[in-house]
């Protein structure tokens, strides 16, 4: 099996284009990148490199992946983006390549949905089955955890990290990290309570459920200073995996948490 390349398409000779990808008109595949196989690129999108996408890939018309950070300290260095497989990448989206002193490497898992217009910046880490919604946009170093949602024209600060299995509603502006299981919404973001019908979509049992809504009652509405909150939980035998992986997201906050 061998790709096929509209014969208007410009491919750079050091490219490597995987068997059964559709490469469509007028699109640009520059120096350093891999495409798996049975992907598919449209019309007027540019890939730049370095940059390596796994197999069945979808990157639609005038998409722009890999190009250069947008960082006023890049100067030219070796840095690249790192995309998994089975991801879908709408018309518009632009995604960064990282920079030296973020680690060097933009990373996108498996199974993301990224609707047209987001913006992933330099050095963000993306995990897998995320859904980005219409201009949605990430700024730099940022990390969203799998399964989570970001609502359309939701914004999320540099650095800061959105938990697994959060969700985060239109207009969003999240300066602080996103724990998660939570619903965040508003500028600045405020917490909204559990995403109840998330987690029971990915089969999180009900009993799971409800210590992550006991937990959260503790941490966010007990009116005790979060470490104290922390502590009750622990001691409240809270035991589930999900709530040690909710605790270890709080303390391990650098830019610190939003709250309801």
């Amino acid at each position: 099996m061998t790709a096929r390349i509209h014969p208007q398409a410009v491919i750079d000779a050091s490219a490597r284009i995987g068997d059964g990808c559709v490469i469509g008109p007028f699109a640009v595949i520059g120096a350093g990148v891999e495409i798996g196989d049975h992907s598919r690129i449209g019309a007027h999108a540019v890939i730049e490199g370095p940059s390596r996408l796994g197999v069945h890939n979808h990157v639609f018309q005038f998409a722009s992946i890999g190009t250069a950070p947008q960082d006023l300290g890049y100067r030219g260095e070796f840095t690249e983006l790192h995309v998994g497989s089975h991801n879908t990448i709408r018309e518009f989206v632009t995604i960064n390549r990282g920079t030296v002193k973020g680690g060097g490497i933009t990373r996108i898992g498996n199974h993301n949905l990224l609707m047209a217009y987001c913006h992933v910046a330099h050095d963000c880490c993306i995990g897998d089955q995320v859904v980005m919604a219409n201009a949605a946009t990430l700024a730099g170093h940022v990390s969203v955890e799998d399964h989570a949602i970001l609502g359309g024209l939701s914004a999320v600060h540099q650095y800061a990290r959105v938990g697994a299995h959060a969700i985060l509603g239109g207009g969003t502006m999240a300066p602080l990290d996103i724990p998660p299981y939570m619903m965040a919404a508003g500028n600045h973001a405020s917490l909204h309570g559990i995403n109840v019908r998330g987690l029971a979509r990915r089969g999180i049992s009900r009993e799971t459920i409800v210590q992550i809504k006991r937990a959260y009652r503790l941490l966010f509405r007990s009116g005790q200073r979060l470490e104290d909150a922390m502590d009750e939980v622990r001691r409240r035998g809270l035991s589930a995996p999900e709530i040690a992986y909710l605790l270890e997201f709080i303390r391990s906050s650098k830019r610190g948490i939003t709250r309801p």
